[in-house]
């Protein structure tokens, strides 16, 4: 995984333009600037850092919200969850032919939720035509942790669950005393919160081969895989 030197460079390598909002803990403002003033490359865009002081709605976008909560770590870390807005329910055209809406613009305003008024001063609302609303897609990264029933709650429901397995489940000891978790703890967030897909990161270079690691946090949460570099990961909308 970058760090933030990578990718601020990265970033610039590729040109970008837009602003980079940048959340962390107290500090990460001086850790910031820190960087500026001593790699030197120069950026191509504007940056904004912001300090989070409580856990709760850091970000909040037209169709998401990201959401923070304190993890158990030794210095101060932080996890996040990237929670999708609920969309319209799905459009019924039969229903809205049968209220004598016209085909068209009337149709993709219903669609999105907005009021329409017909040309015989009639009004259709979108839920005379949309069925129940659909819910959003839940994503958490737990960031450096060791397992704690705040991050259980926090990761409740989540359709995707990135959680930190440093050591395995032999060296579970130190995992404690540094401050991370194993696969099997994890795996046991992951039951718990009652998540739907667990991806296990930023596993120890200790282990060359990381399915040892996966192996044990399947025998408890089967719906586990471990991050790889450049991964993808497809997460369909939920339609109900």
């Amino acid at each position: 995984m970058l760090g933030l030197p990578g990718l601020f460079q990265t970033m610039s390598l590729l040109d970008r333009e837009r602003k980079l909002e940048v959340y962390g803990p107290t500090g990460i403002i001086a850790f910031v600037e820190a960087i500026k003033q001593t790699v030197h490359f120069g950026l191509t865009f504007p940056i904004e850092v912001s300090e989070i002081k409580e856990a709760g709605v850091v970000c909040a976008g037209k169709e998401y919200e990201v959401h923070a909560a304190w993890a158990d770590h030794v210095t101060p870390s932080l996890a996040y969850a990237l929670i999708e807005k609920p969309r319209p329910g799905k459009f019924h055209p039969e229903k809205a032919k049968s209220l004598g809406v016209p085909e068209g613009p009337l149709w993709s305003k219903l669609q999105h939720g907005l009021v329409v008024k017909l040309s015989d001063k009639r009004i259709v609302r979108p839920e005379d035509v949309l069925g129940p609303p659909r819910p959003g897609r839940k994503i958490v990264y737990t960031g450096d942790t060791r397992p704690s029933k705040n991050l259980v709650k926090f990761a409740e429901n989540a359709d995707l669950l990135i959680h930190e397995a440093t050591f395995d489940d032999e060296l579970w000891e130190k995992a404690r005393e540094d401050g991370h978790s194993t696969p099997s703890q994890a795996a046991e967030t992951a039951k718990k919160a009652g998540a739907k897909w667990l991806v296990l990161t930023h596993i120890s270079a200790r282990y060359k081969d990381p399915s040892q690691l996966l192996e044990q946090a399947r025998k408890i949460f089967p719906q586990a895989d471990v991050a790889e570099d450049f991964m993808k990961i497809d997460l369909p909308l939920l339609e109900a």
